[in-house]
């Protein structure tokens, strides 16, 4: 069983739904080592400050935010762990909506959502109703300090928790198709293959 990333609550309304979170996916892509051609060692990736012209030992490193050019603000775990973050344990639905109002653009990743076993009965409530309703919840979640928009839907008996692009985090389309005329020809053919390439989704 793999280990759950994140504990918390469900909530809407006056229900709370203790849950737990799992990612739903994995990447199966092959990954290579680059290695000393000469002896066949795997290579260390060196941490190197310009400015005092060495190695940087894991230990002296620290996290900053740029606010300027070459102008940081250097940030603690005791810093990340006081941000006032409303969503760090608790997932709460702010609204409903239709599924084909969430355009595919802005879905990032994919986690699923485990009731423990007093949230077993208002887990499968939410669910159902969602499923009669065909409608998506929408609501924040804090995963490593890192408040996200996310949304909750049902799939195969179990809710999962999708985790959203914010509006202004999606890019523009860079170009413009210029207007063109079919002939019914082309259509027809075009829908044709469409149709003969048409198939379920597995």
């Amino acid at each position: 069983m793999p280990r759950s990333i994140w504990n918390g609550v469900i909530s809407f309304g006056m229900v709370s739904i203790p849950v737990k979170l799992y990612t739903a996916t994995e990447d199966k892509d092959i990954s290579f080592r680059q290695l000393h051609k000469e002896c066949g060692s795997r290579l260390k990736q060196l941490r190197w400050c310009p400015e005092c012209d060495r190695a940087v030992e894991w230990d002296e490193v620290v996290r900053g935010y740029e606010y300027a050019k070459d102008e940081h603000v250097v940030m603690t775990e005791e810093d990340f762990e006081k941000l006032p973050l409303p969503s760090k344990q608790t997932v709460e639905l702010a609204a409903f909506v239709k599924a084909d109002q969430i355009d595919p653009i802005y879905y990032q990743k994919t986690y699923y959502l485990e009731p423990d076993e007093k949230g077993v009965k208002p887990y499968a409530l939410l669910m159902k109703a969602l499923e009669d309703k065909g409608l998506i919840g929408i609501a924040k979640i804090a995963v490593r300090n890192k408040e996200q928009l996310c949304a909750l839907r049902t799939m195969d008996g179990s809710l999962v928790l999708e985790t959203l692009y914010y509006p202004d985090e999606i890019r523009e389309v860079p170009f413009e198709i210029p207007e063109q005329k079919f002939t019914k020809a082309e259509m027809k053919m075009a829908h044709a293959l469409i149709d003969l390439l048409e198939q379920d989704f597995d």
